[in-house]
């Protein structure tokens, strides 16, 4: 298979530039932030009951992914329409995140809904973007394309959250008719960054046309039950699926709560969350791109394991950094704040932030048939999104019933459970499977 045009290759990476706006602004810097200490503003509970809120909202919206990801990738297979469905959900996205706007101070029901629905037209999306990956070059080249659209979608999301936090300011009630813009704005820079996609990403494949009385709905869920009966000739990527559960349900905890537990935790001023968000970028797109380029000369299975490693030490300073800061200050004799450490563990989490979602895009792309990707990478959403329920609302009630800082080790349990699951994954065997699979009727 030869590998695509570059340009196709930067129009399918430019949806992660694009979509990294939301993923920052909405869900990790600054709406998150708002929502739990402006719109529902429980300061004198710790801010428990908004941080409980914001997980079950995001994990609703991922249940939703979890129902309707697979069924649409068995469609999208079936009748060549990925492009279509796509667009559909940047569309949905675009729109429910520019009506953010509204959310004020108190109204917290319409706060979640609109989280809910921009943020499951937003991951729906990531499996539809992912579906292409299989498209664009050999097996043996897909860990350095995944990182590439990983690494720029970290570029994408540094230069619309520098923006932002610029024209937008910190996160406030004094400063609310600011700060509220932050809906329309990662709207608007989603709607245009990501046209290049639309323009130059090929849809590849073959239209195929229903029976009479039939629909695509039930041909969709009767696809989806086959692929389930044949899971056993894909064990492979069956184990890989269990891992990126735990994994994801990790790495959805740290990201949707990592600015909150600066905020709560570390308490940090604004100057060190602006800093922490440029340092947090540039390690990720820096892990994504290097450990892209690492999986295609060590293997895919290898470089993931080094991720999840990784990432149960920076789980570990995570929680550790207010006393890490007192340690130093004994040890040395100056005073250490707890946001000046949280600067250094933000480095370690953002290089394994990166690295391991683009391993785990990468082998998925190996181990997908190439007739059937989309219902492979629906699957995979399926784990991912599956995993985000459990784990946020996991961290939701354990924080608070211990806070947040002891609720943070759960990640801790989760990556370890990950890296276990990758002990009887065969990379070689995977990628047979996947193109021994008889071609679909």
């Amino acid at each position: 298979m030869q590998r695509a045009s570059r340009k196709e290759i930067f129009g399918w990476a430019m949806f992660d530039f694009a979509n990294q706006a939301y993923t920052l602004l909405i869900i990790t810097v600054v709406f998150g932030d708002l929502f739990t200490r402006v719109i529902v503003g429980d300061a004198d509970q710790g801010y428990r009951l908004g941080n409980l809120l914001w997980s079950v909202a995001l994990a609703v919206s991922y249940l939703a992914v979890v129902i309707a990801g697979p069924v649409c990738g068995a469609i999208m297979d079936y009748s060549a329409a990925r492009k279509r469905f796509l667009f559909a959900s940047y569309l949905m996205t675009v729109v429910t995140t520019a009506l953010l706007y509204f959310v004020a101070p108190g109204y917290i029901w319409l706060g979640m809904l609109l989280i809910i629905l921009s943020n499951f037209a937003y991951a729906i999306g990531e499996s539809f973007i992912a579906s292409f990956l299989p498209d664009l070059g050999p097996p043996e080249t897909l860990g350095w394309i995944s990182g590439f659209g990983w690494a720029l979608g970290y570029v994408g999301g540094l230069v619309s959250t520098a923006f932002a936090l610029l024209f937008l300011g910190e996160v406030s009630l004094e400063n609310f008719d600011n700060v509220r813009w932050v809906g329309p704005f990662a709207a608007g820079f989603f709607l245009v960054t990501a046209i290049p996609t639309f323009l130059w990403l090929q849809e590849r494949g073959r239209r195929r046309r229903l029976t009479r009385g039939a629909s695509y709905l039930w041909l969709g869920v009767r696809r989806v039950q086959a692929t389930l009966a044949t899971v056993g000739s894909h064990r492979d990527l069956a184990w890989l699926l269990v891992s990126v559960f735990f994994a994801m349900a990790g790495i959805y905890i740290i990201i949707s709560f990592t600015f909150i537990y600066g905020a709560q935790v570390v308490r940090w001023d604004e100057q060190t969350r602006v800093i922490m968000f440029v340092v947090v970028q540039l390690t990720a797109a820096a892990g994504a791109l290097g450990f892209g380029y690492l999986q295609d000369h060590i293997g895919a299975k290898l470089t993931y394991g080094i991720s999840l490693s990784l990432w149960l030490l920076a789980v570990l300073l995570i929680f550790g950094t207010p006393q890490i800061a007192h340690w130093l200050t004994a040890v040395t004799g100056s005073s250490v704040a707890p946001q000046q450490v949280f600067l250094v563990v933000g480095s370690v989490a953002g290089v394994c932030l990166g690295s391991v979602q683009s391993a785990g895009r990468a082998l998925v792309g190996q181990f997908a048939p190439r007739l059937k990707a989309a219902e492979f990478f629906g699957f995979w959403g399926l784990s991912s999104k599956l995993a985000a329920i459990v784990g946020l609302l996991g961290i939701g009630v354990l924080q608070a019933w211990v806070g947040l800082q002891a609720a943070i080790l759960l990640c801790l349990l989760l990556f370890a459970l990950a890296l276990v699951a990758i002990l009887p994954i065969n990379e070689a065997r995977g990628r047979a499977a996947a193109l021994a699979r008889p071609r679909p009727a």
